[in-house]
């Protein structure tokens, strides 16, 4: 059974309708207000502003995302202690499942885009607290390198700055000006796979997002570097090597980095049909970029997120309403549904799904508001490591549904 099920032209109207409304998925404003901008005030309280940049050559755009992991859980104490002993991960070999490998699930992956955040408050060593639009506080401890990482700042008297994670006390985000200049331009393109075509804003080996960003390879002469911004295509040759085609014609099989052959980390596409779409080498084939266009949503097109709030069905065919806390740990439209099909990793917001229907141990079904269908599975929101469902009734305690006797999740709104 194919993961992907084609829309009908209903369906497709249905999407358009709901990537408008999605937040960070409304038409951008002017060609630069999808960087990210935002004001840093460093604890010896001098403080700059301009566009921001992670790590001086990642995560670049409102869309692009931040991760961490959370401390702890907020909702630990309503559920059993048994939900939270371990979850499990599968472990296969050339896509056939062997067996898996468990580990304690007291903190959680977060995954947010930056348009979802209004501030980060800096603590010591790894620890901050998030500060969402909604006005959520997430607590984090490290979890990956956008947090103790070094921040680029273009401010807008001294140029660019480099500023040590350890050595800040906030960092606020604030709406990118209309007019800003900035000489690059977003990567965009069509993104075909062994599973089908994503289309969207393109992030190269987890990295590359701008049009002056470099792909690294060894060529016929020598090594090259070439700006991302004169490629028109990129095509897999081998596990090793990629044809790579420039706007003017000519093309050059490149190999030896990982800009280029299967260490490469992935190629993230922000397909407003998912949200974003992780795809590997494995499953790469070929991307051809657009020209040059708009740097994708505004920071006013992320909305605050609202509560997630539906009915939850058991086996037995009971059914609670009210606030969802899904997997006991995402609460709000902003927060990501993940799992995989065919080695894509998908990462859908909240608010584009309708429900999620358990399928066995491994996958689940999830109906989008669209009217598509995916199946996703490895990974604990759609498998047997999902530690549950809480629902919070307007009136009443909290309920609690164990994974495996979840038979469908229904999101409202």
């Amino acid at each position: 059974m194919s993961g992907y099920m084609p829309k009908t032209p209903h369906a497709l109207l249905l999407a358009l309708a709901a990537a408008l409304a999605m937040p960070g998925l409304a038409a951008a404003g002017s060609d630069t207000q999808g960087f990210i901008y935002g004001r840093v005030t460093a604890e010896s309280g001098t403080v700059y502003e301009g566009r921001l940049r992670w790590n001086g050559d990642e995560e670049a755009f409102w869309g692009d995302f931040f991760n961490a992991t959370k401390e702890g859980r907020p909702y630990e104490d309503e559920v059993p202690d048994r939900a939270f002993r371990e979850e499990r991960e599968p472990i296969r070999i050339f896509g056939i499942r062997i067996g898996s490998h468990s580990w304690s699930s007291s903190g959680r992956q977060l995954v947010a885009r930056f348009g979802d955040l209004r501030r980060i408050d800096i603590h010591r060593g790894d620890e901050a607290t998030l500060v969402m639009k909604s006005g959520l506080k997430v607590d984090i401890d490290g979890g990956s390198n956008d947090v103790d990482g070094t921040i680029y700042v273009w401010d807008k008297e001294l140029g660019e700055v480099k500023l040590e994670w350890d050595r800040l006390e906030t960092i606020e985000f604030l709406p990118t000006p209309a007019g800003l200049a900035v000489a690059d331009h977003r990567l965009h393109g069509k993104v075909r796979t062994d599973v089908g075509v994503f289309e969207g804003y393109v992030q190269w080996d987890q990295e590359e997002c701008q049009s002056s960003d470099k792909l690294d390879g060894d060529g016929p002469d020598g090594d090259m570097s070439i700006e991302m911004g004169k490629i028109q295509s990129i095509e897999r040759r081998s596990r090793r090597s990629s044809r790579v085609t420039l706007w003017g014609g000519r093309d050059f099989e490149l190999d030896g980095t990982n800009d280029v052959n299967d260490d490469n980390r992935g190629i993230y596409v922000e397909d407003a049909r998912y949200g974003r779409v992780l795809i590997p080498w494995s499953a790469f084939e070929r991307v051809d970029f657009s020209e040059a266009g708009s740097s994708g949503p505004a920071y006013d097109d992320f909305k605050p997120a609202e509560p997630l709030r539906g009915t939850v069905t058991d086996v037995d065919g009971k059914s609670y309403r009210g606030k969802i806390v899904y997997d006991v740990d995402e609460s709000e439209t902003w927060e990501m549904l993940n799992g995989e099909w065919r080695d894509v990793e998908y990462s859908i917001p909240f608010a584009l799904i309708r429900a999620v229907e358990p399928r066995d141990d491994d996958s689940s079904r999830v109906f989008l508001k669209s009217g598509e269908e995916l199946v996703l599975e490895d990974s604990a929101d759609v498998g047997e490591g999902n530690a549950g469902v809480l629902v919070i009734p307007t009136e009443g305690k909290p309920i609690y549904v164990e994974w495996d006797e979840v038979k469908r999740v229904e999101l409202e709104g």
